[in-house]
């Protein structure tokens, strides 16, 4: 365990509490994290990490400026459903991407688990794109991947962040709980 270490899961932490909320600064703190667990992931040659946290940042950007619009569209950021066949359509092409990208690190880099750690890359990077989204089905995803990240992370000695990880399950239920409220909520209201 790191100060670096730390200091990500305190930001990343925030971070997620920030993107419950529907706060607009979520998307900023965010990315600082990712910065942070970039550096960190690299350390410990989980490339695929790495990778996932650099395209974090690239979605860090976007998801700021889809909220920034839907702000000054609607003074409230409104969460959206997905539907079924989109959802299926939409993690099946992640999951081939994925395992393109673990075969890549496989054949070409000295990269630890990567397979898994590509696998969940890509998954992840579909949670964040739905959270961009505002699906309500973002918080599922998140808690099915990272319950597997957990292991990982323990597996690589990562214990703080296996820690943080399962902070992000029970945030990430938090997040369902909450959107699913204001989803209800926002429906009641539109039906008057």
């Amino acid at each position: 365990m790191s100060v670096l270490e730390i200091i990500a899961v305190l930001i990343s932490v925030l971070g997620v509490t920030l993107t419950i909320k529907r706060h607009i600064a979520c998307w900023v703190v965010n990315f600082i994290a990712c910065l942070l667990y970039a550096y960190l992931f690299f350390e410990y040659q989980l490339y695929g990490e790495t990778v996932l946290q650099t395209l974090f940042m690239g979605m860090a950007v976007y998801g700021f400026f889809q909220w920034k619009t839907a702000q000054q569209q609607k003074q409230h950021i409104i969460i959206q459903s997905l539907s079924l066949s989109k959802m299926w359509l939409q993690i099946a092409l992640s999951s081939i991407l994925g395992l393109l990208f673990g075969l890549s690190l496989k054949w070409w880099t000295q990269a630890s688990l990567p397979l898994l750690d590509a696998q969940l890359a890509a998954m992840s990077l579909l949670a964040t794109y739905w959270t961009s989204r505002k699906y309500l089905a973002t918080w599922v995803l998140w808690i099915v991947v990272d319950l597997v990240y957990i292991g990982m992370f323990i597996y690589k000695e990562l214990l703080l962040t296996a820690v943080l990880y399962a902070g992000f399950v029970v945030l990430a239920y938090l997040g369902w709980r909450e959107w699913h409220k204001i989803r209800q909520q926002h429906a009641a209201h539109s039906a008057v």
